[in-house]
């Protein structure tokens, strides 16, 4: 007996994204490098057998991606996406993939504490300078919250994020810094939370002291070590919020969103 498969229509892809496919292609090859000039709209045009609104939005496309820039009124040019806009494009996918605190948080266990080992290894006076300097703002913000003031908890979260930013970046390793931007933007939320409900400025700061000192002390045993402390102190602050670690982040964020104006209130 003859088994009936059922197949789904094919989608055809639109015209533009085809241009951009080819394109990147190009790019990926390396036959087109960072600084090349593309060809003109009306040549691609020719090559692929379009239309010249069809090559202009595969171009379009390019240039949200970060794959391709214009420098006023020039033709574009190949260049490199930002870290930033790599990240923020990955956070989004985890987002639209309802992944969970708990694989937030057990994917920077892996990374946070490499990270900051990797940055003990390798950081110069000029890396700890601009630590330093974060870790003097922080102190002060900790010493205005302490001394009564209301805490701006958007200041200290950008702060605490800087932090860890620059112990990406000082490591020097380009793939540990792009690993670990997405996961760091994710908990921004997380902080805006836990923050006002317990009180714990002063914890974070210690923390990042710690760190600091082994950085300072190229001790990149101690530094791995601080790191995964404070990464899960901030897991066990999380669930004080009681917030579940296994819920979609989506929703967390939601329900973040909608709680934080009011405590910041208080």
């Amino acid at each position: 007996m003859q088994e009936n498969h059922e197949f789904s229509r094919i989608e055809r892809a639109p015209a533009y994204r085809l241009v951009y496919d080819a394109i990147e292609r190009q790019i990926l090859a390396g036959r087109l490098r960072v600084g090349d000039p593309l060809p003109a709209e009306i040549q691609l045009a020719d090559q692929f057998g379009v239309n010249r609104s069809t090559v202009r939005e595969g171009i379009r496309l390019l240039e949200q991606s970060g794959l391709v820039e214009r420098d006023g009124g020039k033709r574009p040019r190949i260049s490199v996406p930002h870290y930033l806009d790599l990240a923020s494009s990955a956070s989004r996918a985890l987002i639209l993939h309802s992944v969970t605190f708990r694989e937030l948080w057990e994917a920077s266990m892996v990374l946070e504490p490499a990270i900051a080992e990797h940055a003990a290894r390798h950081i110069d006076q000029s890396g700890l300078d601009e630590l330093l300097g974060n870790l003097t703002a922080m102190q002060a913000e900790v010493v205005s919250i302490e001394g009564g003031k209301p805490a701006d908890v958007l200041a200290f979260v950008g702060l605490d994020r800087e932090f860890h930013e620059i112990l990406a970046k000082v490591g020097g390793n380009r793939v540990l810094a792009l690993a670990h931007e997405p996961v760091t933007s994710l908990f921004i939320p997380t902080g805006q939370v836990i923050l006002p409900r317990l009180k714990t400025y002063r914890r974070v700061l210690d923390a990042h002291r710690y760190i600091f000192d082994c950085l300072a002390a190229k001790d990149h045993a101690g530094a791995r070590s601080w790191m995964h402390k404070h990464m899960d102190d901030f897991r066990r602050a999380y669930e004080l919020t009681a917030l579940s670690l296994d819920a979609p982040l989506d929703a967390v964020s939601l329900s973040m969103s909608e709680a934080t104006p009011s405590m910041r209130s208080r």
